[in-house]
């Protein structure tokens, strides 16, 4: 089941990523807003579009593009993720918006309030997230779409994290 594509509100809609979407994707991870907190790997490449534990999205708001947003399995990696003592179903999620003009206006908490809602009634358990815990702008946003911090900080392979989650029955 695909989690997080069929997504529509009266603002934000999500499409699948593809390899056309790619420099793109990857312009705005170089922003330095995006930057500061995104690795320099590729968004994404054509194993992970063909990953089914993985969702990649653009998002749209009144249909222009200005955002990523991944979502997936805690579960069935090759290593123990730091997320996987959470049921099966559950998801994890990461995204960034892109450009400048984009940020400080709520978008970032209502297009991951509109995926939660999706992913909820398609039956996901429970949503976590990683935002490094100097990220301010990532963790508002969280809050402000539900999430909620359940645990202390932790050093990943990933760099530090805070994790957070928002569970169905708790969902705003």
């Amino acid at each position: 089941m695909e989690h997080g594509l069929r997504v529509s509100d009266t603002r934000y809609s999500f499409r699948r990523a593809t390899l056309v979407d790619l420099p793109m994707l990857t312009a705005w991870r170089d922003l330095s807003h995006v930057a500061e907190w995104w690795d320099e790997d590729p968004v994404f490449d054509v194993e992970d579009l063909e990953d089914r534990r993985l969702s990649l999205s653009v998002v749209l708001c009144d249909g222009a593009p200005f955002a990523f947003q991944q979502t997936y399995s805690v579960k069935g990696w090759d290593f123990e993720h730091h997320f996987g003592h959470f049921p099966d179903g559950a998801r994890g999620i990461d995204q960034f918006i892109g450009p400048h003009e984009w940020l400080g206006k709520g978008h970032g908490s209502g297009f991951i309030r509109a995926s939660l809602a999706q992913m909820f009634a398609d039956g996901v358990p429970v949503v976590a997230t990683d935002p490094h815990p100097d990220n301010a702008r990532a963790i508002r946003a969280y809050e402000k779409a539900g999430f909620r911090a359940h645990g202390p900080v932790m050093d990943t392979q990933w760099g530090l994290i805070l994790p957070m989650s928002v569970w169905a029955d708790s969902a705003p």
